[in-house]
């Protein structure tokens, strides 16, 4: 299949920028914030040292972008898509985070509504691993439509093996 996980994707408020190299400073800054941590499996990314390892895995999936607020420039986080598989039609979205002054906002759900109109041109199944005592993202993402399907053992971009659930949305009931 022929597409781009990583082209610059906006609405009207935010833009899905590639990540690159010359983003980890601002991306930093918002990463360096144990609250912004405290949810998801690892919870030591705040750290400047662990943060570049994980920013270097978002540079070498070609996958990840810098989430920008149009009005003010501001960088908000980040996400990804990863994983493509073209025999199953589907595709994987997250290592995602939000410094918290973005919290409790709706940008999350408008950030994976862009990459979901976006991606469901070309695949029908997207999952997401989501960290088991992520309360915060398995709410959000039961909101959006996701189920859960599985439990998994994931290993992070040169971090420890980690337990994650599966959730899924489909293309069919994404657009129902």
């Amino acid at each position: 299949m022929n597409f781009s996980i990583q082209t610059e994707l906006e609405n009207d408020k935010y833009q899905l920028i590639p990540l690159s190299q010359g983003d980890f400073e601002s991306l930093y800054k918002v990463a360096s914030d144990p609250k912004v941590w405290e949810q998801h499996p690892n919870k030591n990314r705040y750290e400047r040292e662990v943060f570049e390892n994980f920013f270097q895995g978002a540079i070498e999936s070609k996958g990840a972008f810098k989430i920008v607020e149009k009005s003010s420039g501001n960088i908000l986080g980040s996400t990804r898509f990863y994983d493509f598989d073209e025999s199953k039609n589907s595709i994987f979205v997250g290592y995602t985070f939000y410094g918290t002054e973005s919290w409790g906002k709706g940008i999350n759900s408008q950030i994976k509504k862009l990459m979901m109109d976006y991606i469901f041109q070309f695949v029908d199944n997207v999952f997401f691993h989501i960290g088991k005592e992520n309360y915060r993202s398995q709410i959000a993402l039961e909101r959006l439509g996701g189920k859960k399907i599985a439990e998994e053992e994931v290993a992070y971009f040169g971090e420890p093996t980690r337990t994650n659930f599966v959730y899924e949305i489909r293309k069919e009931d994404y657009f129902n």
